[in-house]
């Protein structure tokens, strides 16, 4: 459904920006925190193509929906809201945020904004490899190598990490292959590693992966060759979901690993504050590499600071609110109400309310009593 609140619905302590295990655990943390919070969520999971999570400790090959729709649940029991529908804008509202929808779906209003909205897996432009991505065509070996152990799998290479992958995936089979494709000859010493841990290497372009009854079958060499593997494990470029965040003047930067750029990331400090004030992040937009588990933890901890800074935000304004109550008395000397007036003279010169003038009245309302009555 598309985000038509009411006029008096259209403001939120919180609005998350996309509804996966960060930005779920994130709205738990604020909805337990008696905070009022929107999920606004595209409904495009990344790992939506995989049979199951992994390393979740409790949770271990639980399929990605039922995760979603489990954390979604314990979402809403705690008050928080979930909505269908894309951000198109960001921007300042005054002390706030005004957060625009695509395709009319309306605009709401937030005090601080959770951005959670993952990244996308920009994959080699190879025939055939886009169709078996999240099954036969890998890229994390801690997400997916128990479930190819011992199969032929392939490397294919697209730049100077490919040995690295290679090497890596050994750890789960003794079949690995590593096509060079685009990458870099690997030095004497790396071929050195390759030979000792028993990994072929086969030179010249991939054309294609070719599939069999939808599984892979085997990869295509532009010189015609076909050879067989189970698994193929690529490199994507990873891009953060960012580009909404252009108006706060918010903008992904480049992320390495291993000495090469390896995709975009919004930068955050270990809580998940932006540079903006008021914008946290967490996730996979801000960590490329991360685990699902890793991405609902940041999500918990960036909840948990946004809630602090909305617990001393309302405070400063208790106390100026308090303080503005006292500067607007008409006579603070007034001792009328008070059984012994003579415990108060004096207090015409105490103007406002401060620590300072707290002391003052308490030292001379309740003299030695001040610490029980």
């Amino acid at each position: 459904m598309s985000v038509h609140p009411s006029q008096d619905e259209r403001r939120y302590d919180v609005v998350v920006i996309g509804g996966g295990a960060a930005g779920l655990s994130g709205a738990l943390t604020l909805g337990r925190a008696r905070r009022s919070v929107l999920v606004i969520d595209a409904g495009e999971p990344r790992n939506a193509p995989a049979d199951g999570v992994h390393n979740y400790l409790g949770r271990e090959g639980t399929p990605p929906g039922e995760l979603v729709a489990a954390g979604r649940g314990e979402v809403r029991r705690y008050g928080g809201e979930i909505v269908a529908g894309r951000v198109a804008t960001a921007e300042r509202d005054g002390d706030g945020f005004r957060v625009v929808l695509d395709d009319d779906g309306g605009e709401v209003r937030a005090s601080r904004l959770l951005v959670t909205t993952g990244l996308v897996d920009e994959l080699p432009e190879v025939p055939g490899l886009a169709a078996l991505w999240g099954s036969d065509v890998l890229h994390c070996p801690y997400c997916h190598g128990w479930e190819v152990r011992d199969q032929a799998v392939g490397v294919l290479g697209t730049g100077p990490a490919a040995v690295h992958q290679a090497l890596m995936w050994r750890q789960w089979t003794k079949s690995v292959t590593l096509f060079l494709h685009t990458a870099p000859e690997p030095s004497d010493e790396e071929y050195e590693r390759l030979a000792a841990r028993g990994i072929s290497v086969v030179d010249g372009t991939v054309s294609a992966l070719e599939s069999e009854n939808g599984r892979l079958a085997g990869v295509r060499l532009e010189r015609g060759t076909l050879v067989p593997v189970q698994a193929m494990v690529v490199a994507p470029r990873f891009t953060a979901r960012a580009g909404f965040l252009g108006a706060l003047g918010l903008e992904a930067s480049a992320q390495e690993m291993n000495g090469m750029v390896i995709g975009t990331r919004i930068p955050v400090d270990p809580t998940g504050r932006t540079a903006v004030p008021g914008v946290w992040a967490a996730g996979n937009v801000t960590e490329l590499t991360e685990q699902v588990i890793g991405s609902a933890a940041a999500g918990l901890r960036a909840a948990a600071a946004i809630n602090a800074d909305l617990t001393a935000e309302e405070t400063r304004a208790a106390v100026e609110a308090r303080r503005a109550d006292f500067s607007d008395a008409s006579d603070v000397s007034d001792a009328s109400e008070i059984s012994d007036p003579s415990d108060v003279s004096g207090l015409s010169d105490v103007s406002g309310f401060s620590p300072e003038a707290e002391r003052r009245v308490s030292e001379r309302v309740l003299g030695s009593r001040r610490h029980g009555l």
